[in-house]
């Protein structure tokens, strides 16, 4: 019991999710797939948690589709502003760095409280693209927001290394993908 809320049980399955940064492959692919498996295997219900950008818009483009097919969901997720202009209809939010959707690392108690308000939020959700912010505060660094990314804060030579990193991921993701 969460609250006034049951819950019957976990499905049998975690369900994964590629995020190979193409909105067209998921759509057409990757989408229907995951939707027709949560179906067929009787699903009442979809919590999903992204960690990256790219898994905030997949995971956000797979709960419209989800939800499509009768099947509640909420995402529990760190990227506001990404989840919002995809449109989703339950979004629990925590104020978090990215990577900490289920709460504040090593702090089960936090864990259990976002997890239980985003629970909650599926219950009791009355309208599509209800956001709910978590009351939990972030307690690490307290300028982490313009740490990430924050292009304004790398040397042209950090600039360049990350961009051939990502180019070589790239590379590699599309080997991995054509084998």
């Amino acid at each position: 019991n969460i609250g006034e809320h049951n819950i019957g049980m976990a499905a049998s399955w975690f369900y994964g999710f590629p995020t190979n940064r193409s909105q067209r492959t998921h759509l057409e692919i990757d989408i229907p797939a995951l939707t027709q498996m949560l179906i067929a295997d009787h699903i009442d219900a979809l919590i999903a948690v992204p960690n990256c950008p790219i898994c905030h818009q997949s995971v956000a483009l797979a709960a419209r589709a989800t939800e499509a097919a009768g099947i509640p969901t909420v995402i529990m997720g760190c990227a506001k502003d990404i989840i919002e202009r995809v449109g989703v209809p339950r979004f629990y939010f925590s104020d978090f760095p990215l990577g900490n959707s289920c709460g504040r690392p090593n702090d089960p108690a936090s864990q259990q409280q976002t997890l239980y308000g985003a629970l909650d939020l599926l219950a009791t959700a009355t309208a599509p693209r209800t956001t709910r912010t978590s009351p939990l505060e972030w307690q690490g660094k307290p300028d982490w927001k313009s740490d990430y990314s924050n292009i304004d804060e790398l040397t042209s030579d950090d600039i360049a290394a990350r961009r051939a990193a990502f180019d070589k991921a790239k590379t590699i993701a599309m080997r991995k993908r054509n084998f």
